[in-house]
């Protein structure tokens, strides 16, 4: 085998592409990021993301043992389990909770967007290069992969990683046979801040993550509360955080986000107006926040009340597609990881957990190749075989959870509904299906 160390080249710097570089950076392997966003704070981040305990793994297994530490400092607590409802409140099923004093490794993290990113990217200054926008790849004679850029630049790797996301180039090369398409469904969401004002709200909306499932349609709601205060959080990870270059007070007011409840409502398309607002519309989110008002007048009235007292800036269109399965192909030096190769609708959240996922399965190929205890096709051909049944297998759980929020037979919402009292009602038959 050859001792010559690796070089790895990523497309792509969100959290899938940042999560395989800190990984691979730890491990002593040369690695480059190359993200097209001009600068780190780029990007609109939007709700927090939930680290479910196979994300909380990998960012254990590959960031540095202190920004694992951070992480869990900063990150909020969406609650115990998920309960399942009926449109007027009444419980079908309730998730069991986590057993006490789980490792954080096997918890679930509300974690601010903004606070991940900075603390994925602290230590890669010289890794992580901004406004490096890709127009594909060259393999070469050698064995290497050559990225191009737009900038008349390029970099070369042993091996070069697309984790440029759902329109990624680097998938359209590789494997352009693969598609994505327009799913059923679209999404609207919102959120309603923890305040003075929201003490009305019912314990169930702020203290888990909810579903709520009528005769049509399909709402989602989770809770968003950080664990600890700014002063607390600056205590435990102060020194911490500027051991590794950080701002306290930046990354604290990063994380201080205010505490809220997201609420996502699903609809089949065609259920919807053809002439929703698009994002330019000025009053788009009065229009959309009405539309799902109008949706929902025979719902519980604290639901109802959830959506009016919205503010109307937080309220958000989201147009939903799909990859479809992809096939094995003949292993190269490229390959593709998270959303560039298993796109899924954001229903579930199982996207960001599953980019995770691959992130840290291909770290330990490539450590092994790093150390000579595996040749780099084969180490990467058995990362794709588990990337693929992983991923997709989160493509069909969040395709069928759509289908659910979208059918309009009322027959399919009668045997869904009785299936989860049954789960509520039978402990065994819950725990069978619904424990990790």
């Amino acid at each position: 085998m050859s001792t010559r160390r690796l070089r790895v080249i990523i497309i792509g710097g969100g959290i899938g592409g940042l999560c395989l570089a800190q990984g691979l950076n730890t491990a002593g392997i040369d690695v480059a990021v190359y993200e097209r966003d001009a600068d780190p704070d780029a990007r609109t981040q939007g709700y927090r993301l939930n680290i479910e305990p196979v994300g909380s793994r990998a960012l254990h297994d590959c960031l540095p043992a202190h920004l694992w530490q951070i992480l869990v400092a900063t990150a909020g607590d969406s609650g115990p389990g998920m309960g399942v409802f009926t449109e007027k409140m009444r419980l079908l099923m309730r998730e069991d909770a986590p057993p006490a004093g789980l490792d954080p490794t096997e918890q679930t993290h509300a974690v601010s967007r903004v606070t991940l990113r900075r603390l994925l990217l602290a230590g890669l200054d010289g890794i992580v290069h901004f406004g490096k926008e890709t127009t594909g790849y060259r393999q070469n004679a050698d064995g290497t992969a050559t990225a191009l850029f737009t900038d008349g630049t390029s970099a070369t790797g042993d091996l070069l990683v697309g984790a440029d996301g759902a329109n990624s180039r680097v998938r359209r090369q590789l494997l352009p046979h693969a598609r994505r398409t327009p799913a059923p469904g679209v999404g609207i969401g919102g959120k309603l801040p923890l305040g003075d004002g929201s003490a009305w709200l019912p314990e169930e909306l702020v203290s888990t993550k909810n579903m709520f499932l009528p005769k049509r349609d399909f709402l989602f709601t989770a809770v968003f509360r950080r664990r600890e205060t700014d002063g607390t959080t600056a205590e435990h990870v102060g020194d911490q955080l500027r051991a590794a270059d950080l701002d306290p007070g930046l990354l604290v007011q990063d994380a201080k986000d205010d505490d809220y409840v997201m609420w996502a409502y699903v609809a089949h398309r065609r259920a919807l107006p053809a002439d929703l607002p698009d994002a330019s519309a000025g009053g788009r989110g009065h229009r959309l926040r009405d539309l799902v008002a109008s949706r929902l007048t025979h719902w519980h009235p604290d639901l109802r009340k959830l959506i009016a007292q919205t503010p109307a800036d937080t309220i958000e269109q989201f147009d939903f597609t799909t990859a479809r399965q992809i096939k094995p192909w003949p292993t190269t030096q490229v390959t593709v990881l998270g959303d560039a190769a298993h796109s899924m609708p954001p229903v579930g959240g199982l996207g960001g957990n599953a980019a995770l996922y691959d992130a840290n399965v291909l770290r330990r190929a490539l450590i092994a190749v790093d150390r000579g205890e595996a040749e780099l096709l084969p180490a990467v051909a058995e990362y794709e075989r588990a990337m693929l049944k992983n991923g997709f297998a989160a493509v069909r759980a969040a395709t069928m959870y759509l289908r659910l929020a979208t059918l309009p037979s009322h027959t399919v919402r009668t045997v869904a509904r009785t299936f989860f009292r049954l789960c509520g009602t039978i402990p065994p038959l819950r725990r069978a299906i619904f424990s990790d």
